[in-house]
């Protein structure tokens, strides 16, 4: 038997004029674009978690180097020996001499440039 084209169409204006799916519609577009719990906010919220997450993972590992300094400075050998590298620190009877590359001149002027 062969099916009534208009009877199709008749089917497609029920659906479309029914109540529950104009309702239906209305909460998925609702829910999608103007909640303020949309899908939209949602995915803007994870990226932010997971950049947040990201910069936790990198300030704990942060956090395990400079333990790892701190329970080497309790050796007060050691803090004289980082006092010397990092500060320049002397005793009185020594002369200290600072050694500067050519390179690393040319990119620490490089650098200040930019700024």
């Amino acid at each position: 038997m062969m099916e009534n084209p208009k009877k199709k169409k008749s089917t497609m204006f029920q659906v479309l004029g029914n109540k529950y799916v104009w309702v239906l519609l209305f909460f998925i577009i609702w829910m999608l674009f103007l909640d303020n719990y949309s899908y939209f906010d949602h995915r803007f919220l994870n990226k932010q978690i997971d950049e947040l997450e990201t910069n936790k993972e990198y300030y704990l590992q942060e956090i395990n180097k400079d333990e790892k300094n701190i329970q080497l400075l309790n050796n007060s050998n050691q803090i004289e020996k980082y006092a010397r590298e990092k500060y320049y620190m002397k005793k009185d009877s020594e002369d200290v001499y600072i050694i500067e590359f050519e390179d690393q001149l040319i990119k620490d002027s490089l650098l200040n440039a930019q700024k």
